[in-house]
């Protein structure tokens, strides 16, 4: 298929803030400690008790997942009393929930002023993903994601994010009953996070941070680092600041071995193109084998598949502890791309894997509901639009 070098440029981010309640009572989920403590001292809370009174209320919340202050029992009536008049502990609604087949389990989440997003949950052998959002829509315009034909709303909260991994934890029934101990994450439901669900999280920085701080805690919810993964199309002057404020892995939508190819389908590349994508990589902080980038690469039929494609790719990676995600294309209503044949795909799979990169080809997961990477769109956003309209909007002609 032709490629022109028309698509839009990627905009500049400007979000609609959220408007909260005036004189509305404060959500504790996605408080920091520090803005929780500020909290508690402002509405009455005696300083010196702040500290402890943080560290209970954050382990009822966030290890045993409590809802109601009246369960909090190691805590005073009076202080309960006080909490329930001004605070609450609200998370996303959940819409709908769909299973597939394969076990794969697609959230649709309401959030403040009747947005929604999606989350999807993904069971493995040896782990259990869960995929979140970190806006509502995006403003990255790639033309091979569904979510991108999706204008940018507004970036998530950090009580928006983290209650994300909450609600997927009700919904498994996962939080430890009182007197257990907080299980192993490796034996977990939910024992890994990728931010990969809709949006781009480098645009949406500080929140992103809080909530994964959160998440990470160890007297919570304790994932730990190394179980978060943060994928990004490449917003280069946020990629050392994600490895020193956050210390998570990174993946980075890469998907074309030519700027000429990766300026249509990942349009952020015409402000920072390959080059300076991949410097900034080779510079990240704590880059290990241990801790290697992945690259993930959406297989396009006829567009970025070739065997000249892997070999330049293999090139481009030079010096970076790296693996390569080979996403064959999840295909949706009007998609302008096809999904290379499995044969071109393991071809390309074993030139990266004779270099020395592991190469693993992602298996689709969820496709039956819509819940694949690149699909998801919240389904009050997805109206019906022709095949012509979308390659329209993404700039492509054939």
């Amino acid at each position: 298929m032709p490629l022109m070098t028309t698509a839009p440029i990627t905009q500049d981010v400007h979000t609609i803030p959220r408007k909260l309640p005036e004189g509305g009572k404060i959500n504790i989920i996605g408080l920091t400690r520090d803005q929780l403590r500020a909290a508690l001292i402002a509405a009455g809370c005696p300083e010196k008790q702040a500290k402890m009174r943080v560290g209970q209320i954050w382990q009822w919340v966030y290890f045993f997942g409590l809802r109601d202050f009246a369960e909090m029992t190691n805590l005073s009536k009076d202080f309960r009393a006080l909490l329930a008049e001004k605070f609450e502990l609200v998370l996303p609604e959940v819409v709908t929930r769909q299973i597939s087949e394969d076990g794969t389990r697609k959230y649709l989440v309401r959030i403040q002023g009747g947005h929604e997003v999606e989350v999807v949950y993904i069971p493995e052998t040896d782990r259990g993903t869960l995929c979140i959002s970190s806006q509502v829509g995006c403003t990255l315009t790639c033309s091979f994601c569904h979510t991108g034909t999706q204008k940018l709303v507004r970036n998530l909260t950090p009580a928006e994010i983290v209650g994300q991994v909450m609600l997927a934890r009700d919904d498994l029934d996962e939080w430890p009953v009182k007197g257990a101990s907080n299980a192993d994450p490796a034996a977990r439901l939910v024992s890994n996070i990728v931010l990969m669900g809709m949006g781009e999280p480098l645009y949406n920085f500080e929140n992103v941070r809080d909530a994964m701080h959160i998440v990470m805690d160890g007297e919570g919810i304790a994932l730990g680092r190394r179980r978060i993964t943060l994928s990004t199309s490449g917003v280069v002057p946020e990629i050392a600041r994600t490895a020193r404020e956050i210390g998570c892995l990174l993946a980075v939508s890469f998907h074309a071995t030519t700027d000429e190819v990766r300026d249509v389908l990942v349009p952020i590349n015409k402000k920072w193109n390959i080059a300076t994508l991949l410097d900034a990589l080779r510079d990240y902080p704590g880059l290990s084998n241990s801790e290697r980038i992945t690259f993930e690469y959406v297989m396009l039929d006829g567009v970025n598949d070739s065997k000249e494609d892997a070999y330049r790719l293999i090139e481009l990676l030079r010096g970076i502890p790296a693996k390569v995600n080979l996403i064959p294309f999840n295909e949706w209503p009007g998609a302008p791309y096809k999904r290379s044949s499995g044969n071109r795909i393991h071809a390309f799979a074993d030139i990266i894997n004779a270099a020395g990169y592991a190469s693993p080809i992602r298996k689709p997961r969820g496709e039956d509901i819509m819940a694949a990477c690149g699909q998801l769109k919240s389904a009050t956003e997805r109206a019906r639009k022709s095949r012509k309209e979308i390659e329209a909007e993404a700039g492509l002609g054939g």
